[in-house]
């Protein structure tokens, strides 16, 4: 939820999300594929719906939650597309467990309410970030299962992705390219905006955690970027250096609010 609720409809909702999300990882191993993702479609569309009453919200409010649940529809919403494309891929039932889960969290930690004297471009701001969030998601989903490829590959079983090698690699690399940029949006905006966007006097581009994390895994991207290009990186060495940068970013916003709002107890997007 981008602007996370925490009235008794989006409750109602998130609830209903992570049930259905639930009930799909859980069947999955006894429902042929069309069952499967008819079932996953659905809690799929409810998690839509429980966005939708968030962005409406008379409150507008944010968190490390909102952030994973955002991120995981983007995941699911990539998988999706891809599944018409490619029926053999075979991820639903893990997708549906961390969907569930990304859901509770946004249930039980609705996040804090924005600033009052934020600018109405905010929430733009925190959608090109959570948008990046996903692209990265998506692009480490397309890793593992580049990496779970290969290793049937070298057992000699077949591959479980049912998904060329290297269109899963080659759509790996779409994903990141996708997200470098809008990480790079997301930056540079805060580092030329920061004030106007929030609102709030001396708000204004700073050396804290979260920028430096941020400012990490965008060099990190960027080197993973460069090396792909100038020295052909594939397979582990890309992996390695991808999974370093998605966990650089998620310290960044989703760590450092966690900190904030469970560890701390405070606010303040």
């Amino acid at each position: 939820m981008i602007l996370a609720s925490p009235s008794p409809l989006g409750v109602a909702l998130g609830i209903a999300t992570a049930g259905a999300y639930a009930l799909t990882a859980a069947a999955a191993p006894r429902l042929n594929r069309q069952a499967t993702q008819s079932a996953l479609g659905l809690a799929w569309l409810l998690h839509a719906l429980a966005l939708g009453v968030g962005l409406i919200s008379a409150m507008p409010r944010f968190g490390f939650a909102p952030a994973l649940s955002v991120m995981a529809w983007l995941v699911l919403t990539v998988y999706a597309v891809e599944s018409r494309m490619f029926p053999q891929l075979t991820v639903r039932r893990t997708l549906a467990g961390l969907g569930a889960l990304a859901v509770l969290l946004a249930v039980l930690f609705p996040g804090t309410p924005l600033h009052v004297s934020a600018s109405p471009w905010l929430p733009l701001h925190l959608a090109l970030g959570v948008a990046s969030y996903g692209l990265f998601g998506a692009a480490v989903v397309h890793a593992w299962l580049t990496n779970r490829a290969e290793k049937q590959i070298r057992l000699a079983t077949e591959p479980q992705a049912g998904v060329p090698l290297l269109t899963l690699e080659r759509l790996t690399f779409r994903f990141v390219s996708a997200g470098f940029v809008l990480l790079s949006a997301t930056l540079l905006a805060g580092l030329l905006f920061s004030e106007a966007l929030y609102g709030a006097a001396g708000r204004v581009w700073k050396w804290d955690h979260k920028t430096l994390f941020s400012v990490l895994a965008w060099l990190t991207f960027a080197m993973l970027l460069v090396g792909r290009a100038r020295f052909g990186w594939r397979g582990r060495t890309a992996r390695r250096v991808l999974y370093a940068g998605a966990a650089l970013l998620l310290l960044a916003y989703v760590g450092s609010r966690f900190v904030l709002e469970v560890l701390l107890a405070r606010g303040a997007a």
